[in-house]
């Protein structure tokens, strides 16, 4: 797995904005606060945010107040929610999805191997919540509180 400077920037944007507003509820942070908070150039950042929203997982709101906030609460939306919003597939070979690597003679075997590696990348990625990465607890499916990694 390669992790990109727009993956890199795509899971700091959303981790600002999930730590300003975790449930998604409205609190609004401009693209500029953004950038300055994160060290991202804006221009690079804006084109990362259309991503971002059109994915469904950031929701804009034009003019003076407006700004980003969640779609959904920090804990529904994974790292790989993500990385898969910016960059496609989570692994490649040779530019291509894991699920698509062909191998012929001696070196069929690889293709399980990268199909293994992808689903190893996937089970963290999947595992693992903005609120996860914020160091929110997190309520257990019986409703007690788990803490976090």
């Amino acid at each position: 797995m390669y992790v990109s400077a727009r993956s890199d920037y795509a899971l700091r944007a959303m981790l600002a904005v999930a730590a300003t507003d975790p449930v998604g509820g409205g609190g609004l942070v401009k693209a500029a606060t953004l950038a300055g908070r994160q060290d991202i150039p804006l221009s690079f950042l804006q084109g990362i945010l259309v991503d971002l929203r059109r994915a469904g997982l950031l929701l804009s709101h034009r003019g003076t107040e407006g700004g980003y906030t969640l779609a959904r609460p920090a804990t529904e939306i994974s790292v790989g929610d993500v990385l898969r919003a910016v960059g496609g597939s989570l692994t490649t070979v040779r530019g291509l999805p894991a699920e698509r690597a062909g191998y012929q003679g001696a070196a069929t075997g690889l293709r399980d191997v990268w199909l293994a590696v992808h689903g190893a990348v996937a089970l963290v990625v999947d595992g693992t919540t903005l609120a996860d990465l914020l160091g929110a607890e997190q309520p257990a499916p019986g409703g007690e509180q788990l803490p976090t990694r």
